[in-house]
């Protein structure tokens, strides 16, 4: 009798043992199912904060050599491509006009003095004096601008870059010649705005050229250009750079470095950066109380396997680099052991 008595009981207990072993086999079986992830703690370094800009180098000052005396050219004493130094004579123009204008002048001479001489014995007046004096002054100021221009000279030392006309012609329009002044040399480029009150005159550079690899050139910001374009929202910013050697050409692309020195900034792996579909969105899944969150990243320079954090992230967070495919925000996680 006392064996019925105690069956039913075993039999409940087997139950619930039954119960409780598929309620752990459960539990078990739903921790296996969250997304396993690895994570990392980020910190922060030394970055320096430097940024590039590419440009095309241009003559430093580029001068055109003209005459307004209407002379024909005698003589041209360079070619293009050839070096000059300033106040070195590039042009030798006819002197033809300046004969004929010499010629007038010593007649209006000869009149002003007869003149004066009509005046002291009240044959002439005044009038006739004044007239013919500013005649002679017109006449003489008109030569010495001939004479001026008869030598062409150069103002600046450089290089010919362009002869327009050979020995024979009458120029018109265009300049004789065009010389350009190469050492140094500038390149322009375009700074973003939010740089400006980081550029200062006179801050030394670094230039590259494709041509030349690796080999750097020094440089330094001479001009900055007042205005923010507000199309592109960048300023202008001229570098005047050392032509060491006289290796570098006008023309040749170039790439301006920045340095603004060091400052310390957050990192983040490069692993753990993932980009949104469809947007440039930077963005990583950080890692808290056994979840997730979705974390918009504002980043700054790539240094190397690493990228410098300039908004939404703090030193310390813990950041997922693996196991990321199936996330979502807020959703629960277990770490990888």
């Amino acid at each position: 009798m006392k064996t019925k008595k105690f069956l039913p009981i075993v039999m409940l207990m087997l139950v619930l043992a039954s119960c409780s072993s598929k309620d752990d086999k459960k539990a078990t079986q739903v921790k296996e199912e969250l997304p396993i992830v690895e994570v990392v703690t980020i910190g922060e370094e030394a970055v320096k904060q430097t940024s590039e800009y590419t440009g095309t180098v241009e003559a430093f000052k580029t001068n055109n050599i003209s005459s307004n005396s209407g002379a024909r050219i005698k003589r041209i004493l360079v070619d293009v491509g050839s070096r000059v130094s300033r106040g070195q004579r590039l042009v030798i123009l006819d002197d033809v006009n300046i004969a004929q204008q010499q010629i007038a002048l010593a007649n209006t001479k000869r009149e002003l003095d007869r003149a004066r001489e009509l005046v002291k014995i009240g044959g002439g007046t005044q009038q006739a004096v004044d007239q013919l004096q500013a005649q002679y002054d017109a006449t003489a100021r008109a030569i010495r601008t001939m004479q001026e221009n008869t030598v062409l000279t150069s103002p600046v030392s450089g290089v010919v870059t362009a002869k327009n006309y050979d020995a024979g012609d009458l120029p018109a329009g265009l300049p004789v010649l065009t010389i350009e002044q190469q050492q140094p040399l500038k390149v322009i480029v375009n700074v973003n705005e939010s740089e400006y009150p980081k550029v200062k005159r006179g801050m030394p550079v670094t230039v590259k050229f494709d041509t030349y690899g690796d080999e750097t050139f020094n440089g330094q910001v001479y001009l900055i250009h007042p205005t923010i374009d507000a199309t592109s929202r960048t300023f202008q910013v001229e570098v005047a750079i050392t032509n060491r050697n006289d290796k570098v050409r006008t023309g040749m692309f170039a790439r301006v470095n920045f340095n603004y020195g060091t400052t310390h900034s957050v990192v983040v792996p490069d692993r753990a950066v993932q980009k949104q579909v469809g947007s440039g969105v930077r963005y990583v899944w950080v890692y808290q109380g056994g979840e997730v969150e979705f974390r918009e990243l504002e980043l700054g320079q790539r240094l190397e396997d690493r990228y410098e954090v300039k908004g939404g992230l703090v030193p310390g967070a813990q950041v997922v680099i693996s196991g990321a495919s199936r996330l979502q925000d807020g959703a629960k996680v277990q770490l990888k052991k």
